[in-house]
């Protein structure tokens, strides 16, 4: 049985701009009904990919394919493309529902089916009964819902999100990351996504790709890339992640021993390069470390430590710590309590014990050697 063509596809897709390589040899499919997230920071090149899928840019060399057909040299009018973009861009001077017929008039569309279908939309969105309000009339929340209808409203292909959600209040943020995945699902439409919010791209994603200097760093569904980043860079941006920097002093298979300052730790790599008396980066992500009084064991922990507290942060689900270790030359360890109300609170300055296990601490090549 032949497999069903992606919905798009990228080939070693490059953008320069004068000297300036943007994007670097990017490849990539998206099958039908997915989520593709390309996350990464400002300058990282992930926008300029996303122009050049859209049609705004074109590539400076390699191909994009589009339902199976290169489209470089087709304008973005003619791609079946919906985009939803960071100010929205939605027509001050119409009703939420005259936004939403614009394009199914701009496609000549059957006068007589455009209201029904504006009025499905509008369901879908969760705004029935607020076609007639203007833009100003309406919320920022509900009109980011317009700006979706909108883009949806003619069956594109392809999805396209610009940082739609980067303007608006964490709440209300992390409320239409859940609507767009719920109606993004209703629908079944193929989807790029671009953000540097590692939170929305976990929640919305089937697929991410990390950007990095125009290069893609990764690309995995969220669990693997949260659980087994392939670079410090990788792991450092996505969650709240301790770097540390040491020498490799003892490898056996994936157990790698670790001299950081006057410690010798316990950690794990996949990287078959690394050799005894290497430099290494080490990442460890806070949920993973326990925090303890000063004083009380705790045996079951691979690497066990002391230190002094330099910070807390209590966030309302849990608790923030960084800890200063004297015998990892003061680097900073950051904790996450997230039971804070049936847990010792651990003032600045107290002295206390933290442990986490060597399967929690990875290893990487030193990006520097």
């Amino acid at each position: 049985m032949t497999s069903p063509l992606p919905v798009v596809e990228l080939r070693d897709v490059s953008k320069s701009f004068g000297n300036v390589r943007a994007v670097k040899n990017v490849s990539f499919t998206l099958p039908r009904g997915s989520v593709l997230t390309i996350l990464g920071p400002s300058g990282c090149g992930k926008t300029t990919l996303l122009r050049m899928i859209a049609g705004f840019d074109a590539p400076t060399s390699g191909e994009i394919f589009i339902q199976g057909q290169p489209v470089s040299s087709v304008p973005p009018y003619q791609r079946s493309i919906g985009m939803v973009f960071q100010k929205l861009a939605l027509f001050p001077h119409m009703t939420a529902a005259e936004n939403i017929a614009y394009p199914l008039k701009m496609r000549r569309y059957d006068p007589a089916t455009i209201p029904g279908r504006v009025e499905r939309y509008l369901q879908i969105v969760q705004l029935s009964g607020m076609g007639t309000r203007r833009i100003h009339e309406l919320s920022g929340g509900q009109q980011q819902r317009v700006a979706i209808a909108r883009a949806l409203s003619f069956s594109p292909d392809l999805l396209l999100l610009d940082e739609p959600l980067s303007a608006l209040d964490k709440k209300l943020r992390e409320e239409m990351q859940l609507e767009f995945r719920r109606i993004q699902q209703e629908l079944a439409v193929t989807t790029i996504n671009v953000t540097h919010d590692q939170r929305e791209a976990l929640v919305m994603s089937d697929e991410i790709i990390v950007m990095s200097d125009g290069a893609v760093q990764q690309a995995a569904d969220p669990v693997r890339l949260y659980r087994e980043p392939s670079s410090r860079f990788v792991a450092s941006f996505i969650g709240l992640t301790s770097l540390l920097t040491g020498r490799a002093t003892k490898i056996q298979a994936m157990d790698v021993a670790i001299q950081v300052g006057n410690m010798v730790l316990k950690g794990r790599t996949a990287d078959e390069t690394i050799q005894n008396g290497a430099w290494v980066e080490c990442a460890l992500r806070a949920e993973q470390v326990r925090i303890f009084p000063a004083g009380k064991g705790f045996a079951e922990f691979d690497n066990a430590l002391e230190g002094v507290v330099d910070q807390q942060i209590f966030e309302g689900d849990r608790m923030v710590y960084q800890v200063r270790c004297p015998a990892l030359g003061d680097a900073p360890i950051f904790v996450f309590d997230h039971d804070p109300a049936h847990h010792q609170f651990h003032q600045k300055d107290d002295s206390v014990r933290i442990g986490w296990n060597a399967q929690d601490l990875l290893v990487y090549a030193c990006s520097d050697a």
